[in-house]
């Protein structure tokens, strides 16, 4: 479990780098984001979101158990003190798993979000440079440079 675990959270910590810099790879995994948030994704997405944080809370609650029967007993159990480390690095992966996709989610919406304003942007840029170039020309120029055509 715990090599799953460890493989899941690099995977998660590379998607988060390849959304971080603009590269082609970054036009690949938003568009793969966007795909994944149509659909039946975000269902599939909250049940196993739901799944692991169930199993997170089930690990620290067997941390929590451990560690009381530890506390009962007065001594160290060897054996108790393998489990409890064991628990605790699971514990650790999934919650910070759990986290990583929380910062994919937002930076991809972050992204998706800056991405429409600087169109909005361009075409207020563009639309000034219209009224721009339509107000420097001079109702008398147009007339003058209409006689000169005709």
């Amino acid at each position: 479990m715990i090599l799953i675990l460890f493989t899941l959270v690099l995977a998660e910590m590379a998607l988060i780098l390849s959304l971080l810099f603009r590269t082609p790879l970054r036009k690949l995994v938003i568009v793969g984001l966007d795909r994944s948030k149509q659909g039946r994704g975000p269902l599939v997405a909250k049940s196993v979101g739901g799944t692991i944080l169930v199993f997170f809370s089930s690990t620290i609650y067997s941390v929590f158990s451990v560690q009381k029967r530890l506390s009962e007993a007065g001594f160290v159990n060897p054996t108790d003190e393998v489990l409890m480390a064991h628990r605790l690095l699971e514990a650790s992966l999934i919650g910070f798993s759990l986290f990583l996709a929380m910062i994919i989610d937002r930076l991809h919406y972050y992204i998706k979000e800056l991405h429409l304003l600087r169109e909005r942007v361009e075409e207020v840029k563009n639309l000034k440079k219209d009224y721009e170039h339509k107000k420097s020309t001079d109702p008398a120029e147009v007339k003058k440079a209409t006689q000169r055509i005709s």
